[in-house]
Formats: C-alpha cells, sequence, structure tokens
C-alpha cells in the first residue's frame, strides 16, 4: 500500500481492525457475505472470501446479499491495479445487485474515482475520528498507524442503520446525488466491468 507516493511497507495484508469489523456485522445483524480482499490475518470471517493468489477479487462476481471490502490502498503493480479499479467495482456491483456494501477506504474526495464512484452512488460516508488507523499488519496491530485518513462508506438501501451504528467512530454524513448536480456531467466515464 501507498499513500500519496511513499512506500509504507511493503506488506499489502493491510486487515481492518477488530472495532470496524464488529460495527460492520452490527450493521449486518452479525453477517457478513462477502469479504473479497481477504487475507491469512483477515478477522472478518465473512461466509465467502475471496484471498489472492488463488482468488482475484476484483475479477470475481459480487452477487452477495451484503459485502465489506478493505480493498489495497495503493498500486499493485503485480496485478496492474490500482484502488480506482476497486471503487469502479464497488460501484459497478452495487448498481448491477442493488446489495450493500461497506468500504474501508483513504479519504480522497478530489480524486476522480471519488467523483465518478463515491458522491454519485453512494450513500453514506463516515469519517473516522481515528487519526492514525492502526490496521492488523503481520497479525498485529502494535504499529504506528495509517498515514492517511480513512473513512467507510455505505452503498444500499438502509444508510440509517448504517449512519446509527457507525456515528460513533466518526462524522458521518447521508449522500444524494441530487446535492451534486454537477458531478452528473462528470460521470462521462462508463463504470468498467470486471
Amino acid at each position: 500500500m501507498s499513500a500519496g507516493r511513499q512506500n509504507i511497507t511493503s506488506n499489502k495484508d493491510w486487515c481492518t481492525p477488530k472495532q470496524y469489523v464488529n460495527a460492520v456485522k452490527k450493521v449486518w445483524d452479525g453477517r457478513i457475505d462477502l469479504d473479497p480482499c481477504s487475507s491469512i490475518y483477515s478477522i472478518v470471517n465473512a461466509t465467502t472470501e475471496f484471498m489472492l493468489p488463488e482468488r482475484n477479487g476484483l475479477y470475481e462476481e459480487w452477487d452477495y446479499p451484503t459485502i465489506y471490502v478493505n480493498p489495497p490502498y495503493g498500486n499493485d503493480r503485480v496485478h496492474g491495479t490500482t484502488i480506482r479499479d476497486w471503487f469502479c467495482k464497488i460501484a459497478h456491483t452495487y448498481q448491477k445487485y442493488d446489495n450493500e456494501i461497506i468500504a474501508l477506504v483513504p479519504v480522497a474526495t478530489n480524486t476522480l474515482h471519488w467523483k465518478q464512484y463515491v458522491f454519485p452512488v453512494a450513500r453514506s460516508i463516515c469519517f473516522l475520528y481515528d487519526t492514525r488507523l492502526k490496521f492488523i499488519i503481520g497479525g498485529t496491530d502494535d504499529n504506528k498507524g495509517a498515514p492517511m485518513a480513512c473513512c467507510t462508506i455505505y452503498y444500499g438501501k438502509t444508510p440509517s442503520a448504517f449512519e446509527k451504528i457507525f456515528s460513533s467512530f466518526g462524522a458521518t454524513i447521508t449522500l444524494n446525488a441530487i446535492r451534486f448536480p454537477h458531478l452528473q456531467k462528470q460521470l462521462s466515464t462508463p463504470i468498467l466491468v470486471y
């Protein structure tokens, strides 16, 4: 993963901290159907997990009712992908299957992928209060923490459930594409299909 132009670590397995896994499960009554970015250190324990190198979650179908995504944040040179590809996959999946997705991602509201795949598509965002989110790296959260601000983004039909649970973790807002009419013009780039 990388933040900006610096390499943070060569380890790509930055797993979700326990308090956020528990919060996601509370939103969905204890169940996560799919984790498309799982690893051996993940504590998500979704019913279905896609894990490299056997299964690349970016290229699998996500036809599951509830999906939790903590994607690789930087450029994956081995697989030729970026975080933009994951945002695209999330938005496409939500529009195709009308399921519920929660993603833990870096805050980058000035980027094209936020303008295309978050603001006009997602239903709610929680900007996390944690200044240095302590991901589980190599099976432990005994690390300096992430050097970037993070948030959780909700795609689905019931943003109120997400907002109720996540409001204790940060500033939570409901999104409405009508409030972002200028972004509709920027959506000329079609959502890619993987």
